[in-house]
């Protein structure tokens, strides 16, 4: 890694140094020289320089294969670079961009698209040329299999794409949406195919979402396909299959790399904190943050090893739910703890804890219901 004035720069493939550390180290400095000091975290969208920025810096190489321009390391390195920066500048949706990019190359494009596929994107992707968006829930229904109706009708000369999605994080900034759109009905069951629907597909339109102020800047789309027409080309994967074998897993790995961004922002909080202005005038106080840092130590430690495992293929095994379920009390305890210790004095401190909790209500029945299975079964 070179540095070129504030931008830096990864040389030689692979890298020689310990990949995390390094890469963690190239988005610290990063986040030092191109975002602390900035506003960036009352915008709705991600200002366009920044991006670019991130992509000139090898960012987007993190966590990504080696053979086509990545730096390799898969979740474990995208969960460390995300964790460090959102521990630098704490801005949330900063993590949100950068790990739903990675993570959506690494899970959708290395995972399921062809070679010819991965020669077109993954070096684009990498570089920060390009980069997608995942569609799958629709207005009003959320991602439900059952009530998805969004369809896609073979042609002569590829698909046609005919529904709604909402909820697309990081659609302002796509190149290419990842569509999930029903390619068949078997003994009444819908059947799911993957899309990818470049963003000046004709029949395609980009409507704004309002962002969330705990997500700002990672801007959120809606999309409405009216016989949007894409190549033969265009299918991602196995036909008939999409649901089951890639949406579901999508989940727990986004979940797994979003909980390393959850640790960075725990970290701020705690420096900010110790600040200038810290929260600690007595020893009670002290002590009471002191214990905070080994808390969030605790949790941290748990992340890393739920990327692995997600890493591994084995995000949804027994005993990496309950160490997820376990981190996430944990973190909710911290939150608590964290309140009563700053007393709303530092308004950036609020604003992050609100973000932790704002985030933990995202997918709240799916969590519960996993919660409830460990409950009656146990890691068994």
């Amino acid at each position: 890694m070179i540095a070129t004035g504030a931008v830096y720069v990864f040389r030689g493939c692979p890298l020689q140094e310990t990949a995390e550390e390094t890469m963690s180290d190239a988005m610290t400095e990063f986040a030092r020289h191109h975002i602390v000091g900035r506003t960036i975290w009352s915008e709705e969208n991600l200002p366009q320089d920044v991006f670019a920025a991130m992509g000139q810096a090898g960012l987007f190489r993190i966590g990504l294969p080696v053979e086509f321009g990545g730096t390799g390391g898969g979740y474990p390195a995208i969960a460390a670079a995300e964790q460090a920066l959102v521990a630098v500048c704490g801005v949330p949706g900063m993590g949100t961009i950068f790990g739903g990019h990675q993570v959506v190359a690494n899970y959708y494009i290395v995972g399921f698209a062809s070679p010819a596929q991965w020669a077109e994107y993954l070096p684009k992707l990498a570089a920060g040329t390009c980069t997608m968006a995942v569609a799958i829930s629709e207005p009003e229904v959320g991602a439900h299999p059952k009530l998805l109706e969004t369809t896609a009708h073979k042609t002569a000369l590829g698909w046609r794409i005919g529904g709604r999605k909402a909820y697309v994080t990081n659609g302002p900034i796509a190149d290419i949406f990842i569509v999930l759109a029903i390619t068949a009905v078997e003994a009444g069951r819908k059947r799911y195919s993957m899309f990818l629907v470049p963003r000046g597909a004709s029949g395609l339109e980009i409507h704004h979402a309002p962002t969330p102020a705990g997500m700002r800047p990672a801007g959120h789309v809606s999309l409405t396909l009216t016989d949007c027409v894409v190549g033969p080309d265009a299918m991602l994967g196995v036909a008939n299959t999409a649901y089951e074998a890639m949406a579901l897993g999508f989940r727990d790995a986004e979940d797994a790399v979003g909980n390393a961004g959850l640790i960075g922002k725990l970290h701020h909080i705690i420096g900010l904190l110790s600040g200038p202005n810290p929260a600690v005038a007595t020893d009670d106080a002290a002590a009471e943050l002191g214990a905070l840092h080994g808390l969030v130590a605790v949790a941290s430690a748990a992340v890393a090893a739920i990327v692995a495992a997600s890493e591994a293929g084995d995000a949804a095994a027994p005993r990496t739910q309950a160490i997820t379920i376990g981190m996430r009390q944990l973190a909710l305890e911290i939150v608590r703890r964290v309140r009563a210790l700053n007393r709303d004095d530092l308004p950036r401190v609020t604003a992050l804890l609100a973000s932790i909790e704002g985030g933990m209500n995202v997918a709240r029945g799916p969590r519960r219901a996993r919660m409830v299975r460990l409950g009656r079964e146990g890691l068994a």
